[in-house]
């Protein structure tokens, strides 16, 4: 992987921006396909649901808090979060947080082979403003506390076993996690102002009940070179995790975090950027950064983050233009769909389905503003592979 060199960034057609350099698989500099639009084109008017989609693909309502989901029993979550999806024979399931506190936890939607749903339940209760999470290579949720000392829950997402705290992970503002099954670690961020970047490396991989927490240190540059420290005290009490380890790199306000190909990027929403660490080479850099756009940003309030089988980076927006954005292995930044309506809201909890060719995703609060009204979404149409 090259380094990336933020020289120059342009917004396109005031709804797309180019940046030099790679992102993952060392492309060259690479123009958008079409001038202010990304690799799926335009976005389209406002479907029945208040979404712009791109043209050939469609949107359905999956759930709204406080009403049944349709074709169960079950009332679904209030605030949706962040989520992930899992397969389950030839259907799949798909998890969602709660970030209301108290009485958070986390519910599941299933799907049949079809995408007809045939259950709904809840997998986490008790906990207190689930924000984020991340999908273990061993079919496990990791349900994640945003509150001082918060815990990392591991839960079932069949609702089968009991959901289990995993304090060896650290006590502090938990958001995001990642899990990178090469290096056999799991990473962090912390949802503060001057919050870390962790990895937690389990005793034995797959169990996740003891393990050493460990801390980002680099400089207080937007590149270059990291190591790992041991966080003395993961419980975080006298001291917080976060100031314990002298030289750890600040960065404000951690959210989404997402792993694939020996590389790990996480959003900080304080700042609007996108980071990337190079983990075959303990380097960093940054994927994305607003401040050096000419023109309209056209990522604004980044927060959860996922990605698809092509290596796209798909970038949920909290507030900003109530998008989902995509970042392409070519540096193209550019709205890959948008609700229009809810600008009291954010986007949460983007998650592919196993075969790439849904998207699932919550507006929190909906149309009313509220944590009452949010809205779980899907999106199916022709997803790049």
């Amino acid at each position: 992987m090259e380094r990336r060199t933020l020289l120059r960034a342009a917004a396109v057609g005031g709804s797309a921006a180019v940046f030099g350099g790679t992102l993952s698989r060392g492309a060259a500099y690479a123009a958008p396909a079409q001038p202010g639009t990304g690799p799926y084109g335009a976005l389209g008017a406002p479907d029945a649901n208040g979404i712009r989609l791109p043209s050939g693909f469609t949107s359905r309502v999956i759930a709204r808090s406080g009403q049944t989901v349709p074709g169960t029993s079950y009332t679904w979550h209030n605030a949706p979060d962040g989520g992930a999806c899992y397969a389950d024979g030839t259907g799949w399931i798909y998890v969602s947080n709660s970030e209301i506190n108290p009485s958070g936890g986390a519910s599941a939607v299933k799907f049949s082979s079809t995408g007809t749903v045939t259950g709904a339940y809840r997998v986490l209760s008790g906990t207190r403003q689930n924000c984020a999470g991340g999908r273990t290579p061993w079919n496990t949720w990791l349900s994640c506390e945003e509150v001082d000392r918060g815990f990392v829950y591991e839960t079932d997402p069949w609702g089968v076993n009991a959901a289990v705290q995993r304090p060896a992970m650290g006590r502090f503002k938990h958001e995001a996690a990642a899990a990178d099954p090469v290096r056999r670690v799991i990473y962090l961020t912390e949802d503060e102002t001057n919050g870390r970047f962790y990895r937690f490396v389990p005793t034995t991989w797959g169990d996740l009940s003891s393990g050493t927490l460990q801390v980002m240190v680099a400089g207080s540059a937007t590149s270059g070179s990291f190591s790992w420290a041991n966080v003395p005290d993961p419980g975080g009490s006298p001291t917080s995790t976060r100031t314990q380890v002298s030289g750890s790199k600040s960065f404000n306000g951690g959210e989404g975090c997402h792993y694939a190909d020996d590389t790990v990027w996480f959003t900080t929403k304080g700042d609007n950027r996108v980071w990337q660490l190079n983990l075959t080479t303990d380097t960093y850099e940054l994927a994305y950064d607003d401040s050096l756009v000419s023109g309209t940003a056209p990522l604004t309030g980044v927060d959860n983050i996922t990605g698809s089988a092509s290596g796209d980076l798909f970038v949920a927006e909290d507030g900003g233009t109530m998008e989902i954005c995509v970042i392409t292995p070519d540096d193209v930044v550019a709205p890959f769909l948008r609700v229009d309506g809810q600008s009291a809201s954010e986007i949460t909890g983007p998650a592919f389905s196993p075969d790439g060719t849904r998207l699932y995703f919550s507006s929190q609060r909906g149309t009313s503003g509220s944590s009452t009204g949010g809205i779980t979404y899907e999106v199916r149409g022709p997803f790049r592979t």
